[in-house]
C-alpha cells in the first residue's frame, strides 16, 4: 500500500503524504516513497512544480519511533526537495511536529490554513532538531529558532508566518495557495529553476558543512538512554523521568 498519493494538474503535480493511521510520521517507508516521488518529478517535463500536501489532520507527525528511517535516508530527502530544479510547495492545513517542520524548511514557499499547528517535540523526548536545521537555520529567525527549539511549545500559523517557517497564511489553505500556484504556471520553466537555484545556494552550502556531523549527532541522540526514555514515555503515554 502506497503511502504518498501523487495527482496532476495544469503543470503542477500534488504529493500528497497518505498514512494518516500514524499521523504521517516519517517511516522509512514513507521517506523512500517520497524521496522517489521526488524525483520523478524532477525528470518529467509536464511538470512544473510539486505541492506537498497531506490527508488526515496532521501534515507530519515528525519521525516514526516504530520504523524511523535512517538519519542519512531523511538527510537525503531534505536535500532532493532542495535541490530540484522545480518549486516545491508545502500546503499545510493540520499538525507540524518535529521532523515535518523539516520539510516545510526544505520547500520553497510554505501556506498553510487557520488549522494548522507547529511544535518542535524533540527535546520532550529526549533528543534534538539535528538534521531539520539544515534548511531552517538558514531560513528562519534564530530567536524564535531559539524557544520554540528548547522549549518545544506549541505555535500557531501567524507566529510560524513571522518567525519564517511559513511564507503565508489564512483562513483556507487553498486560497492562500490559489495565486502562488497561478504565479508559477506563468513562470518560464528554465527561469524558475535558475531563480530557484539562487535561493537555495546557501541552504545548500549548510548542507555541504554540516550534514555529516549533524546525521551523526541525531544518530547518537536517537540511540541514547534519554531517547529510549522519552521515547518509551511517549508511547505509554506518560511524563518522561526527567519532567519536574
Amino acid at each position: 500500500m502506497t503511502v504518498v498519493r501523487a495527482e496532476h494538474e495544469r503543470g503542477v503535480t500534488t504529493l500528497a503524504l497518505d498514512s494518516p493511521a500514524t499521523r504521517n510520521a516519517l517511516s522509512a517507508v514513507l521517506v523512500g516513497e517520497l524521496a522517489d516521488a521526488l524525483t520523478r518529478c524532477g525528470k518529467d517535463t509536464d511538470v512544473r512544480a510539486v505541492v506537498l500536501t497531506h490527508t488526515g489532520n496532521t501534515f507530519c507527525a515528525g519521525a516514526d519511533l516504530r520504523d524511523p528511517p535512517p538519519p542519512e535516508a531523511f538527510v537525503g530527502l531534505l536535500r532532493r526537495i532542495v535541490e530540484l530544479r522545480k518549486p516545491v510547495v508545502a500546503r499545510v492545513d493540520g499538525h507540524v511536529r518535529a521532523g515535518g517542520l523539516g520539510l516545510l524548511g526544505a520547500c520553497d514557499i510554505a501556506v498553510a490554513g487557520a488549522a494548522a499547528s507547529f511544535a518542535f517535540t524533540e527535546v520532550r523526548i529526549g533528543v534534538a532538531p539535528a538534521v531539520i536545521s539544515l534548511p531552517l537555520l538558514p531560513r528562519a529567525d534564530p530567536r524564535a529558532l531559539a524557544r520554540y527549539y528548547l522549549t518545544g511549545e506549541r505555535f500557531d500559523a501567524a507566529e510560524a508566518v513571522r518567525t519564517g517557517l511559513l511564507t503565508a497564511a489564512g483562513d483556507d489553505a487553498d486560497a492562500v495557495l490559489a495565486p502562488v500556484l497561478d504565479g508559477l504556471r506563468r513562470s518560464a520553466p528554465e527561469a524558475l529553476a535558475e531563480t530557484k537555484a539562487l535561493l537555495t545556494a546557501k541552504v545548500l552550502q549548510t548542507f555541504d558543512r554540516d550534514a555529516a556531523d549533524l546525521t551523526a549527532l541525531s544518530a547518537r541522540l536517537f540511540s541514547s538512554a534519554q531517547a529510549r526514555e522519552g521515547m518509551t514515555a511517549f508511547l505509554e503515554r506518560r511524563d518522561p523521568a526527567w519532567v519536574v
